[in-house]
């Protein structure tokens, strides 16, 4: 019998009774392994309340209480990060070392969020005028909404609630409901760290759960990663209803290789940056622009071997490069892309459509696939395809390159790769991304530094991690402040309207 996962409220494991739920599948074999609860509107206003009640009390607790919970919680992550991987293996598809990096990854964030009582230091100014101080203040900004996608259970969400803790907030997350389990098993984590009860809370189900959130008076930010239509309409919604929203989408990003540059170390990234995590990644390179016909034809040459010696397999396989896509529509959607590209003129080096893994016939498999020649008028350049299928835009030159590159929708990741410092330079002062790479294929900032896209890439000013995310998840006061000598105290009768008088 398949288990059920259900919710996490006020410190402990919540069951609905009479609840709406769905499947979830182990995409390396295309089997239900659990159903997942679908909060009602009730389910999740019990949880904004328990937050907003909880959150009043946490953003008053001290700096070390709050960072003895926060190093305790790193902890528990590190010592229990196999069977985090475990977890994500088996309801996302990716590979074993795939998952244990991105949990990797999170723990960058845990740490920097240790940092939150350096990073939200205010300012002061002393004796601006009669004797009065000005300062400002950091505080918490509430209950806090997290909305999480599949395609990283642990990552992604704990860069948005590691710093949204650690500055004195509550959360009501809510996880993709294609991968539930992991979240139940950070909010063990969390309780166990010592965390207050109240302050982490997780609501499971689907378009009615982000709703009740992005409606909730009680909510006071959401931190969003998902497509750009969803992520659209969160942000629309949300700041609507006098929330602060931080939505991030879609990426296209584009890999340029000048004609100097290392061609082999282009194209080992490439295949690496491309096909990684089965492509779906908002940060993997889904274009390659190589300067000229030479470039593109040595790079080919290249690059199709390291393709074909790519080994697809479930999860649990240590010998497979990338698993399986998260669901048979995935799949379905990847594979119309493909036919589609074919139907407008691209050149089809690679197919992957059709294959299969052995003992798995049921999994959600698809085999890298490559377009040469596709054009900037074509789908494959215009739309996100999450999965592995990867293009070659052959430009002419660097300046037609960074054309194609600033005109798409999104703005998330570009890339060059070059021997010419000044290519490099002017690369990354002309081109229109929010995140760029030197040399290097995927430019995923680290901890210390601000994640977030350009264009329809990005919704809202926060970025997802990094110093802004402290910005994000706090409110600014400004105090005034003078203190006369007992003697000279202001009677009320000397009262004026000058403050600074």
């Amino acid at each position: 019998m398949n288990s059920y996962i259900g919710h996490f409220i006020a410190g402990e494991p919540y069951v609905e009774s009479n609840t709406r739920s769905g499947p979830v599948y182990n995409p390396s074999t295309g089997e239900e392994i659990s159903r997942c609860a679908y909060a009602s509107r009730d389910t999740v206003e019990k949880a904004v309340a328990t937050a907003k009640s909880a959150s009043e009390v946490w953003g008053k607790t001290s700096h070390a209480k709050r960072l003895a919970v926060m190093f305790k919680f790193r902890e528990l992550v590190i010592a229990n990060m196999d069977s985090l991987a475990e977890v994500i293996g088996r309801e996302h598809g990716k590979t074993i070392p795939d998952a244990l990096g991105e949990i990797g990854r999170g723990i960058e964030s845990i740490e920097f969020a240790c940092n939150e009582p350096h990073i939200t230091k205010g300012e002061y100014s002393n004796n601006v005028a009669g004797d009065i101080d000005v300062f400002s203040i950091r505080r918490p900004i509430g209950a806090v909404g997290c909305i999480t996608p599949f395609n990283f259970p642990v990552m992604v969400p704990v860069v948005m609630f590691a710093m949204a803790v650690a500055v004195g907030n509550s959360v009501v997350w809510k996880p993709s409901e294609k991968v539930p389990s992991a979240a139940l098993e950070i909010a063990r984590l969390w309780k166990e760290a010592g965390l207050p009860d109240g302050v982490f809370n997780v609501v499971q189900g689907d378009k009615e759960v982000v709703d009740t959130i992005l409606e909730h008076p009680d909510i006071a930010g959401v931190s969003f990663v998902g497509s750009t239509a969803v992520g659209e309409y969160v942000y629309q919604k949300g700041t609507s209803n006098n929330k602060r929203v931080a939505a991030f989408t879609g990426g296209k990003n584009h890999m340029v290789v000048m004609p100097d540059a290392d061609l082999e170390a282009a194209a080992t990234a490439f295949v690496t940056a491309g096909y990684g995590s089965a492509s779906q990644r908002c940060m993997a390179v889904s274009l390659l622009l190589p300067v000229g016909d030479e470039t593109a034809d040595r790079l080919l040459e290249l690059i199709v071997p390291k393709i074909k010696a790519l080994k697809v397999g479930p999860y649990n396989d240590p010998k497979a490069d990338f698993g399986a896509l998260i669901s048979s529509e995935s799949k379905m959607a990847v594979e119309r892309a493909i036919d589609r590209c074919e139907q407008e003129g691209g050149k089809l080096v690679l197919d992957g459509r059709g294959f299969s893994v052995e003992d798995h016939p049921n999994g959600y498999y698809l085999g890298p696939t490559l377009f040469d020649h596709v054009s900037t008028d074509m789908q494959m350049y215009k739309e996100e395809v999450f999965g592995p299928v990867r293009g070659i835009i052959r430009a002419k030159s660097y300046e037609e390159a960074l054309k194609i590159t600033n005109r798409h929708d999104y703005g998330n990741g570009s890339v060059i790769y070059t021997r010419d410092g000044k290519a490099a330079h002017r690369f990354m002062m002309e081109v229109e991304s929010g995140m760029i790479g030197v040399n290097v294929p995927v430019p995923l900032p680290t901890s210390y530094f601000n994640f977030g896209g350009l264009r329809e890439s990005k919704f809202g000013e926060g970025h997802l991690y990094g110093p802004d995310a402290a910005r994000f998840y706090t409110k600014y006061k400004t105090v005034s402040q003078r203190w006369p000598e007992h003697d000279n105290m202001i009677s009320s009768s000397s009262l004026a309207f000058n403050p600074i008088a």
